[in-house]
């Protein structure tokens, strides 16, 4: 469904949908092979962040500015910075693998990185369904995105589990704890942007 143009603030939420499910894609298919690869990684997830910003600064300026809105202003704002927060963890998860020079992913982050990207995948379904007004049929993808993030719990505690039996040098253990709990708070992001599309089909729908 084509959006009228005063539909500004679902143009808007689109936008960082898009964004945000296009820099997930890049997190999830970029090829590291060597440290060079990893400033290119993370200087390209900076640049879809940086985006992501001036987008949640674009809906915090129309907010101010009108007089009435699709949805209630607080759930447009908790929508664009509940997607915002999921694009800051992607990129703060590149920032950590260049700090520690992890050129290759383990068995974990990779699960942990395709339960983020079909968490993505079903908030930008929801937000297509929100811009066409379709509301009750959001709900399947809220649902579907809070599952990705109960698995991303299990993940995160056989991951912690895997790593204290296996590695010994303690420098490697809080590098990789922290990687893995980064990136269990992105899926936790995501199921608050779930949460957020969840308020708002119980207040419109």
């Amino acid at each position: 469904m084509a959006l009228k143009k005063n539909d500004k603030f679902m143009l808007l939420l689109s936008n960082i949908s898009a964004n945000l499910k296009e820099s997930s894609n890049f997190f999830t298919e970029y090829k590291l092979n060597n440290v060079s690869d990893l400033k290119i990684f993370s200087e390209k997830m900076k640049e879809y962040e940086t985006k992501g910003d001036s987008f949640v600064h674009e809906v915090i300026k129309e907010l101010n500015d009108a007089f009435i809105t699709p949805i209630e202003r607080e759930d447009i704002l908790h929508l664009a910075i509940s997607m915002d927060d999921v694009l800051d963890g992607l990129e703060h998860s590149a920032a950590l693998f260049k700090m520690y020079s992890i050129t290759k992913a383990d068995d974990f982050m990779l699960q942990f990185v395709e339960a983020i990207q079909g968490s993505v995948n079903e908030i930008d379904k929801a937000i297509a369904l929100l811009s066409s007004k379709k509301l009750l049929a959001i709900r399947e993808h809220a649902i579907k995105t809070k599952d990705f993030e109960s698995k991303c719990d299990n993940i995160l505690r056989q991951s912690i589990k895997h790593l204290f039996t296996i590695e010994k040098d303690p420098i490697r253990i809080i590098q990789y704890k922290e990687i893995y709990e980064n990136l269990e708070e992105i899926a936790d992001s995501c199921q608050s942007v779930a949460n957020t599309l969840e308020t708002i089909i119980m207040k419109n729908a």
